[in-house]
C-alpha cells in the first residue's frame, strides 16, 4: 500500500483525504445524480465502493432498510472474492475474522447399522494452487461493514442513505434521463414524504422482488424445485465428530449441510425438509427454530445437536430463476438502467455462490460505469455488462439444479446418483465453486487466443492468476496481483524476454519507448501517467543481479503534486517459485499480458506488437492526451 504522495499528514494513512467537491455537497438527497444505487446488499455496496474510487462522480446508494443489515443472510466467501476484496485493501481484515474452510467431509447410510450415518470421505476444500487467497466464511452483514467502512474512507465519503424506497424508475431524454421516485419509509411504513431524483444511470441491486427489473419490463424465468430448505444459525452442543468442519450429509431421513462459523463457536445448519414429513410445517409455514432442530436430530442420528442460542434462522424453497438480460439497452439505445444480483438471478445458497456472483456482477459493472462518465472509456463498454454477465449466471443455474439435485439425492433411489457421485462432483467442480472458472468469450473487452502460447498460464478472459514476485526497488516478496487496486486503471504486465533490461537487444525496453507516448495519449492532462493504464515490469534476472537504474523511465513514473518516483513498477522472478515457470510463460519471447480494471485477461501480445496494442486500447479507452508523435524502434519489433 502506497501513502503519502502528496505530503506527510499525521493520523490513518488508509483514510484518503476528502476530494473538494465533497465540501461542495449539499447535505441530504441531490436533485441531480451520475449514478443512483438501489440497495445496499453486496450487489450494491460493490458497485458503491468500486465508483467511490471516481470521487468527481455524484453516486447515491438508498435502501428500504432503517439501517445496515446486522445478521443473517449469505456467509461463503469464494477465493475470488477474497482476491476482489484485496483490490479494495480488505482481504486482510476478511481472512483475520472469518472461518477458513480447509477440508470437507462427507458422510452417508451406514451399510451396517440402519438408521446411523458414518463418514465416508474427507478431502481439501480448495484444489492445491487454485489461489492465493482462501474460501472463508464471514457473516453478510460484516461483509457490507467492510464496504461501507471502506467507502466512508475513501475520497468520496461516501454513505449510504437509509428508509428510501424506490417505488419508480422512468427514462427519458436530456443529460440526466433516468427520474427515480423514492419515498420515505420507517420501517417499511411510509413517512407521506416522497423525492426524486434525476440521474445518467441507475442500478436495481433491489434484490429478488426487484421493482428496478418491472420497471425496464424484464422479469425472473425459471421454476422452484419444490425443495425447502431451513437455516440455522446456532451456538450449540453436539457429539457430532465434524461440527468443525465443513460436512455434507445424506442420510436416510434428509440431507443436512454444515457450514462452521467464525469466531470458534457458532455454525451454519442447512437442513432438508421433507415434503412428507415436515408437509404440516411448509403448508402452514409454521417453522420455528425448534422445529427445525428437531428436523435436524433426525437427520443426524445417532448423534444429536443442543441448540442453546440461535443467531439468525429462516426458510427458503429452491428456485433457479434468470433474467434474459441484465440492462434496457436496445438496438439503437445504450443502457441506461441495469440490474445486478438477485435482481437478475436465484438460485440455492448451498453451493455458497449467490453472494459471491453478486459482487462480481457489480464489480464487472463498477469500472466500466466510473471510467465512462470519467471520459476515459468508451461508453459502448457498458455494453459489455450484460453480455458477460448473464452467460455467467446461466452457468451458475446449470451448476445449482444439478448441485441441488445431487445434494438432496438418495443412494437407494432407482438409478439415482449416489453420495459418492456427490462427492466426486464437489470435487471436480471446485473451480467453480472457488469462482475462478469464470471465462469471458471474445468481445470489444476480450481478444482472440492467437498468441496465447506466450503466457498459458494467463487464459484469456479468466481472472489474472497471481503468483509470487521480488519486488525489484526494496527485495520484497509480493503477490503480482496484489498490486492492482480498484481504481478503474487498466494493467499491462510486461513479462520481459531473456535480454538484459538495459540492453539493446531487450524487447522490454523497445516496448517501453513505445508506450510512454501511447500512454500519454489515453491519459487526461494533469493526472498521474498510471491513472488510466498502469505498466508493470516482470524480469527474469534476479533482484540482485539488476537495479533500478537498468530500467526504462516508464517503470519509474514520476507523480503527484511533488513529481516523485513510484519504485514499485518492477518486479523479478522468485526463485523459489518462478512465476515464468508457473504460469508457462515464454522465456525468449516474453509476453504482455493485458488485464481488465476487474482483474481478468484482456489480451496476450508478444512484447513487439506495438500496433496490435495500440489498436486494442484504441477501441476500448478515449484519446484524451496528446497525439505521439512517430515511433521509431531502436531493435526489430517482430515479437
Amino acid at each position: 500500500m502506497q501513502f503519502y504522495l502528496d505530503g506527510y499528514k499525521p493520523g490513518d494513512p488508509f483514510v484518503d483525504e476528502p476530494h473538494p467537491s465533497v465540501a461542495e455537497r449539499p447535505e441530504g438527497l441531490p436533485e441531480e445524480a451520475d449514478v443512483v444505487i438501489i440497495g445496499c446488499g453486496p450487489a450494491g455496496l460493490v458497485l458503491a465502493a468500486q465508483l467511490a474510487r471516481f470521487p468527481q462522480l455524484r453516486t447515491v446508494i438508498v435502501d428500504r432498510r432503517d439501517g445496515p443489515l446486522e445478521v443473517g443472510q449469505a456467509d461463503g466467501v469464494a477465493c475470488r472474492t477474497v482476491e476482489m476484496f484485496e483490490a479494495f485493501g480488505l482481504a486482510d481484515q476478511l481472512v483475520h475474522e472469518g472461518y477458513q474452510v480447509n477440508e470437507v467431509t462427507f458422510w452417508r447410510p451406514d451399510p451396517e447399522r440402519s438408521g446411523s450415518i458414518v463418514r465416508t470421505g474427507r478431502i481439501d476444500d480448495v484444489e492445491e494452487g487454485i489461489s492465493e487467497m482462501p474460501h472463508m466464511i464471514v457473516n453478510q452483514a460484516r461483509m457490507l461493514a467492510y464496504l461501507r467502512e471502506n467507502m466512508l474512507c475513501s475520497a468520496s465519503r461516501a454513505e449510504p442513505h437509509y428508509g428510501l424506497h424506490a417505488t419508480d424508475v422512468r427514462v427519458g431524454t436530456g443529460e440526466h434521463p433516468v427520474t427515480v421516485t423514492l419515498q420515505h419509509v420507517e420501517n417499511f411504513e411510509p413517512t407521506g414524504e416522497t423525492s426524486t431524483i434525476r440521474a445518467k444511470y441507475v442500478v436495481g441491486c433491489d434484490g429478488s422482488r426487484s421493482g428496478t427489473r418491472e420497471a425496464i419490463g424484464l422479469r425472473l424465468e425459471g421454476d422452484a424445485t419444490n425443495s425447502s430448505w431451513g437455516v440455522l444459525d446456532v451456538l450449540a452442543v453436539t457429539d457430532f465428530p465434524d461440527i468443525r468442519l465443513k460436512s455434507a450429509i445424506h442420510s436416510e431421513h434428509g440431507s443436512i449441510l454444515i457450514i462452521p462459523r467464525e469466531g470458534g463457536y457458532l455454525v451454519r445448519l442447512y437442513i432438508e425438509l421433507d415434503n412428507d414429513r415436515d408437509a404440516e410445517m411448509l403448508r402452514d409455514r409454521s417453522a420455528t427454530p425448534e422445529k427445525l432442530t428437531a428436523v435436524a436430530n433426525r437427520i443426524l442420528h445417532p448423534y444429536s445437536i443442543d441448540v442453546k442460542h440461535v443467531g439468525w434462522w429462516a426458510v427458503y424453497e429452491i428456485g433457479q430463476r434468470l433474467c434474459s438480460r441484465f440492462d434496457d439497452a436496445d438496438d439503437e439505445r445504450g443502457p441506461r438502467v441495469f440490474i445486478a444480483g438477485d435482481a437478475c438471478h436465484t438460485h440455492s445458497a448451498k453451493a455458497g455462490q449467490g453472494m459471491n456472483v453478486s459482487m462480481a456482477d457489480a464489480w464487472n459493472l463498477g469500472w466500466k460505469l466510473g471510467t465512462v462518465l470519467n471520459g476515459t472509456a468508451r461508453p459502448e463498454l457498458l455494453r459489455t455488462y450484460s453480455e458477460e454477465r448473464q452467460t455467467v449466471a446461466q452457468q451458475l443455474i446449470d451448476f445449482d439444479r444439478e448441485f441441488a439435485a445431487l445434494f438432496s439425492a438418495r443412494s437407494d433411489e432407482d438409478g439415482g446418483p449416489d453420495p459418492e457421485r456427490f462427492q466426486d462432483y464437489f470435487r471436480r467442480q471446485g473451480r467453480f465453486t472457488a469462482g475462478v472458472a469464470v471465462q469471458y468469450e471474445p468481445s470489444l473487452l476480450t481478444a482472440t487466443p492467437e498468441h496465447q502460447h506466450l503466457a498459458r498460464g494467463f487464459p484469456l478472459g479468466m481472472r489474472f492468476h497471481s503468483a509470487p514476485v521480488i519486488r525489484l526497488a526494496d527485495a520484497k516478496p509480493v503477490h503480482l496481483g496484489h498490486a492492482a487496486r480498484a481504481d478503474g486503471a487498466w494493467r499491462l504486465y510486461a513479462f520481459a524476454d531473456r535480454a538484459h533490461p538495459g540492453s539493446s537487444h531487450s524487447r522490454l525496453r523497445d516496448l517501453a519507448a513505445f508506450l510512454e507516448p501511447t500512454i500519454a495519449r489515453f491519459t487526461p492532462p494533469g493526472a498521474d501517467p498510471d491513472s488510466v493504464i498502469d505498466v508493470r515490469a516482470v524480469l527474469q534476472q534476479g533482484h540482485r543481479d539488476i537495479t533500478v537504474e537498468d530500467l526504462p523511465p516508464i517503470f519509474l513514473p514520476h507523480k503527484g503534486a511533488f513529481d516523485l518516483v513510484d519504485y514499485e513498477k518492477a518486479f523479478c522472478a522468485d526463485p523459489t517459485s518462478d512465476i515464468f515457470d508457473l504460469r508457462g510463460l515464454d522465456r525468449d519471447r516474453g509476453a504482455l499480458v493485458v488485464v481488465r480494471p476487474d482483474q481478468h485477461v484482456a489480451h496476450v501480445l508478444p512484447l513487439g506488437f506495438h500496433d496490435e496494442l495500440a489498436d486494442f486500447l484504441r477501441n476500448v479507452l478515449v484519446e484524451c492526451g496528446p497525439r505521439p508523435t512517430p515511433w521509431t524502434p531502436t531493435t526489430s519489433s517482430s515479437g
